[in-house]
């Protein structure tokens, strides 16, 4: 095998097991739903229904970044801060300059793909943990915000009604936020299952020494996977500032709890090389959900972290249980060919 002409990802048991975690969300946001609904039919209101489809666009955004980045077997906890980084920055763009939404959007991922690449750098050429470099990042941008802000604050009458329209405005019903993010979703799906550099990233987090063996760049494809996760949140951090059209240091603060659940809930394998971007957009909308739900049934927002926190424990466990029997049973189909 070479790095020219990597196979698909074979269907394992740990696949399988994905997969079924997908269908176990799309059951559960239907049960949610159904429930919450008997209680409150306000519930599937379209107002409701559209405040739940703009949390899902930005978490969703944050997700497929995220996903991209533990399928090779590492975590980025700064996109929080990233995006409350990119959300001012624009903002402050913004206050003097009636730019095009285009070019602001392109600011923004540019801001992000900057702090992904000073993660990616340092993973890489640092030897130090993800876990480890992120979390120092993760106060670095944030502190990088609140120095520049000063304490103040970017409020919606100060920024272009065209971008605060962008924020609010629909196509056939649907918010332009929503289309972009599942324009993102797309993209990011496709390239991961249909190009060599998306299955080069699965062979990274399944084996990355055998991935090195096979010619994989591991170190080059470790970098390229932080910039797509910098570049995402601050993408994230330009539909934030559409939306909510006020912006202080603190935009995204505590984002990194649900951003991370949501990819590991969606079916992404914590100890890197299964999952898909799909699940973890399904994990965005379900935590989303469960949020709209709690506030609708008026119960107490302490309960949705403490069941975000649950959901984490869950899936980890699941995942460990699953990679100990394939484990296991390849161990034993090996002991029987010799």
């Amino acid at each position: 095998m070479t790095a020219v002409d990597l196979p698909a990802p074979r269907r394992s048991s740990l696949d399988v097991v994905l997969r079924a975690r997908e269908l176990g969300i799309v059951l559960a946001l239907v049960l949610l739903v159904a429930v919450t609904t008997i209680s409150n039919p306000r519930f599937v209101s379209g107002q409701s229904i559209r405040d739940i489809l703009l949390g899902t666009a930005i978490l969703a955004v944050l997700a497929v970044g995220q996903a991209v980045v533990v399928i090779t077997r590492n975590i980025d906890l700064s996109v929080g801060s990233v995006l409350g980084l990119s959300a001012f920055t624009v903002g402050t763009l913004l206050q003097n300059n009636n730019l095009p939404v285009l070019p602001v959007l392109l600011a923004g991922a540019g801001v992000g793909v900057v702090c992904g690449a000073v993660n990616g750098v340092l993973v890489r050429y640092g030897n130090v943990p993800a876990l480890v470099v992120t979390l120092g990042t993760l106060y670095v941008f944030r502190g990088i915000t609140y120095f520049w802000a000063g304490g103040s604050q970017i409020n919606a009458d100060e920024l272009p009604a065209a971008f605060l329209d962008f924020g609010t405005a629909t196509l056939v019903g649907v918010p332009y936020l929503v289309l972009l993010a599942v324009l993102v979703l797309v993209v990011t799906g496709v390239v991961l299952r249909n190009y060599r550099m998306g299955r080069e990233l699965y062979a990274m987090g399944s084996s990355p020494q055998a991935a090195r063996l096979a010619g994989i760049a591991v170190g080059r494809r470790t970098v390229g996977a932080f910039v797509v996760s910098g570049a995402l949140a601050g993408l994230a951090g330009v539909l934030f500032a559409a939306r909510f059209g006020t912006i202080d240091a603190a935009a995204g603060t505590g984002y990194e709890l649900n951003v991370v659940a949501a990819v590991v809930v969606g079916g992404v394998a914590v100890f890197g090389g299964s999952g898909t971007v799909w699940g973890a957009a399904l994990g965005a909308l379900l935590l989303t959900t469960i949020g709209s739900a709690l506030a609708v049934l008026e119960i107490n927002q302490f309960w949705q972290q403490a069941i975000v926190g649950g959901l984490i424990l869950l899936a980890i466990g699941a995942d460990r249980l699953v990679a100990v029997r394939v484990a296991a049973g390849l161990k034993k189909r090996g002991s029987h060919v010799s």
